[in-house]
């Protein structure tokens, strides 16, 4: 358990709307992903680089790793008019010392691109990540940003879809089409602190559509109409679950005066959850594979876990004093009980920005992870962990935008989950700073009968801090430092986690292309799994080559 203690989490703006039906059903207005229509940008940074690692176990032990490694990466920000693409690469290879030594290698990263096929009209979007974390008894991840080599779990989304934009008369016609992949790779069998088995999620494909037609306020009726019709589903490779959401709503918007609305809609939902049970023995007990996750019982029945089939409804307020400045904020009914929603966000200055989101859906881990992909810009930068190299989740956006929130749990059972987020960003001089907070809720949803009973209606709830600073230090130098905070309740018992880190980097040019590099790491972690907390030091030294 020692050799596993410390970890890293992407985190995900995506958070705003938990499920991508759920985003377009009520009615968000704009295009978070387009890349605006700035002038032209093309940054194409690729690199190389060698450092030697010391990390030591403060406590309860002593243990020392040394390791040294070498990675290479590409940094990418193409941005045109109409079209616009962001990637951040890396592979990296870590070589140990010792008799029992574990060489590993991982690729890390994210992208987000859109390109213009008929410009103004429709274009093509698509988007990845790659990244690394460790989950703990209980299915909990943390956003720790250092991984023992025997720790490492994986993760990856892909997705990928057409998205129409344009106007036909005094109608504005939309559509979205997306197709992803996600998956989830774990080394070791997961158990909670009773010794029970924890389904971690496997694999996902997703599947979203929607088509809308709406009239502005003042081109045909006084005020605004919209009709909007649409579906999303997510295939969970464990337990063949099934999470599909269809629906068709209209939507009036009401001016009350030339920044202010009121907003409202109504429409007809028909949501179920449902999935097979496990593969079990001749005494009746479930069958566990090699990955340590249920055999699904192909021959089994599919079985209802969550059915709703009815009238939807939501009414709020529209509020837009400027360019700069947006809130939406909704209250109403789905899933039959109340649900709440909305959107602010206020960019000042081209050098600071604000943005907090309430969000309420049904899906599972990969929809979440397709969504927050979907609803990142595609004009940023990826701040990566001075020590390790890795995606840690931040991201400076020029529309204000930073990639936050915690990955929660990683069970394979769909849930309902709520929550609030807030992100900050701020350019100071030479100094730039990235914040965010947030609180995720997830109900999991099961099916009577299986496997997964156990679980339906039990609650994970994640809260979770991250920041980054950097300043420039003259021509030739700057210093990087982050830090996060993050706790985990579990809905199993011994569960909770508690994990608190920070880093600092230096950086200074020695030649145009070369950089000297040198960083310190401390974390802390506890978790109700073990009985005692751990705590880690981690150094690197090492040198960049900017080609």
């Amino acid at each position: 358990m020692r050799a596993s203690i410390l970890a890293s989490a992407l985190t995900f703006t995506g958070l705003f709307c938990a499920t991508p039906a759920l985003a377009q059903a009520q009615g968000q207005q704009g295009d978070p992903g387009g890349p605006g229509d700035q002038g032209s940008t093309r940054i194409i940074q690729p690199y190389i680089e060698v450092s030697q690692i010391i990390s030591a176990e403060l406590s309860p032990g002593d243990d020392v790793l040394t390791f040294t490694q070498v990675a290479v990466g590409v940094d990418l920000n193409l941005q045109s008019r109409n079209s616009g693409a962001a990637v951040s690469l890396r592979y990296e290879r870590n070589i140990g010392y010792g008799d029992n030594s574990i060489d590993t290698d991982t690729i890390s990263g994210i992208a987000r691109g859109t390109l213009a096929l008929i410009p103004n009209a429709l274009s093509f979007e698509a988007g990845g990540l790659a990244a690394r974390t460790r989950v703990d008894g209980g299915g909990g991840t943390t956003t720790n940003p250092l991984v023992r080599e025997d720790a490492e779990s994986r993760f990856y989304s892909l997705y990928a879809g057409p998205t129409l934009a344009t106007r036909v008369g005094v109608v504005d016609l939309t559509g979205i089409g997306r197709v992803g992949y996600n998956r989830f790779e774990n080394d070791a069998a997961l158990v909670d602190a009773q010794g029970q088995p924890v389904d971690v999620f496997d694999d996902s494909v997703t599947y979203l559509g929607q088509v809308s037609a709406a009239t502005r306020p003042g081109d045909v009726l006084p005020v605004g109409l919209a009709v909007t019709a649409g579906g999303f589903q997510e295939d969970i490779g464990n337990l063949d679950q099934r999470v599909r959401d269809l629906y068709v709503r209209g939507d009036v918007t009401v001016p009350l005066s030339p920044t202010f609305a009121l907003v409202g809609g109504v429409g007809y939902e028909n949501v179920e959850v449902s999935s097979r049970d496990a593969l079990r023995d001749a005494n009746g007990v479930p069958i566990i594979g090699n990955d340590g996750r249920f055999v699904t019982d192909p021959t089994a029945p599919r079985i209802l876990a969550f059915d709703v089939d009815g009238l939807l409804w939501d009414v709020g307020v529209l509020w837009r004093p400027s360019s700069r400045t947006a809130l939406e904020a909704r209250v109403g009914e789905r899933y039959d009980s109340s649900t709440y929603y909305g959107t602010f966000t206020y960019t000042p200055s081209e050098r600071s920005a604000f943005a907090l989101a309430v969000y309420d859906g049904v899906t599972g881990f990969g929809g979440l992870l397709n969504n927050s992909l979907a609803g990142l810009s595609s004009d940023f930068e990826a701040i990566r962990n001075p020590v390790t190299g890795d995606f840690g989740g931040l991201v400076n956006g020029t529309e204000g935008q930073s990639l936050i929130g915690g990955l929660g749990s990683v069970r394979s059972a769909a849930f309902r989950g709520r929550g609030v987020l807030a992100s900050y960003q701020r350019q100071l001089g030479r100094t730039t700073a990235v914040l965010g907070a947030g609180y995720d809720r997830r109900t999991f949803i099961a099916a009577p009968g299986t496997v997964l009973a156990a679980l339906d209606g039990l609650t994970d709830e994640s809260y979770y801090v991250i920041g980054g600073l950097t300043r420039q230090l003259g021509q030739n130098a700057d210093l990087t430092t982050n830090a996060y905070v993050n706790w985990f309740d579990s809905a199993s018992q011994g569960g909770d986690v508690t994990a608190v880190g920070a880093s600092a980097a230096y950086n200074h040019a020695l030649t145009q292309r070369l950089v000297a590099r040198a960083a310190l790491a401390v974390d802390y972690f506890d978790s109700e799994f073990t009985a005692e907390d751990f705590a880690f030091a981690t150094a690197l030294i090492g040198l960049r080559y900017n080609f």
